[in-house]
């Protein structure tokens, strides 16, 4: 069976004008154009995706401190997936929502992931924020095994949804992760978590190919992947 994802919320926000590529990035709508938000929302709908991730990528402190935020991040997630859930009735349709549990730090920087005892709190307390409304966790663009592990270790004590794992995969395909780890070991570090579905994302489609060649061979659960339309350099932020 396949299930069809939505498109990337922040890139989406920025092409309607209401987001930009610095600062508070995707979080901006939030606070100053929410209808914006449940607008992208209800559009993917109607391009045909049976999954929307919630607008939660940069409503972490890292991100919202830019402009002082920091202190709302907990109810700026929480609104992401208030809008998500308005959109899926608005819209009618048989939808689910994903809550997305983002890097903590910069995107595709494994040496950025912050100490495992300030990223568990954080996690806990999105995946607290965003439970309500949705259907099941997206840990994404996940650059380390260990990054993974704590966002999904966060989302697994969560009222039993289920719980997706994306990693972000070298841009050289058969490269592993981003921080060099196999994708073997990148299995082995959430072993122990009931994961309903194994993905891969912002990298280029070459990578995300051969990078679900390895996982046929490795898990009979689902899986997919969702790449960048550009390259990414080493040392992006």
């Amino acid at each position: 069976m396949v299930t069809i994802l939505d498109g990337g919320m922040g890139a989406e926000l920025i092409r309607r004008g209401v987001a930009e590529r610095t600062g508070l990035w995707s979080a901006k709508p939030l606070i100053d154009d929410p209808e914006a938000v449940v607008q992208a929302h209800l559009d993917y709908i109607a391009a045909g995706a049976q999954v929307i991730t919630t607008n939660s990528y940069s409503t972490i402190p890292s991100y919202l401190c830019k402009e002082h935020f920091e202190s709302r991040y907990e109810e700026l997630t929480a609104l992401s997936g208030e809008l998500a859930r308005r959109a899926v009735r608005e819209s009618g349709a048989d939808v689910r929502v994903a809550g997305c549990l983002p890097p903590l730090s910069e995107s595709y920087r494994a040496d950025l992931v912050p100490p495992d005892e300030e990223a568990r709190p954080v996690y806990e307390n999105l995946v607290r924020a965003l439970e309500p409304n949705v259907d099941l966790f997206l840990c994404e663009t996940m650059s380390s095994a260990r990054e993974a592990r704590n966002a999904a270790q966060a989302a697994s004590r969560s009222r039993g949804l289920p719980v997706y794992v994306s990693w972000t995969l070298a841009e050289t395909p058969g490269g592993g992760l981003r921080s060099g780890e196999s994708i073997e070991r990148a299995l082995d570090a959430v072993a122990g978590l009931a994961i309903d579905a194994y993905l891969f994302n912002c990298t280029t489609r070459e990578a995300i190919a051969a990078g679900m060649t390895t996982l046929a061979g490795l898990t009979d659960k689902p899986f997919g992947g969702y790449p960048n339309r550009m390259h990414v350099p080493d040392a992006w932020t």
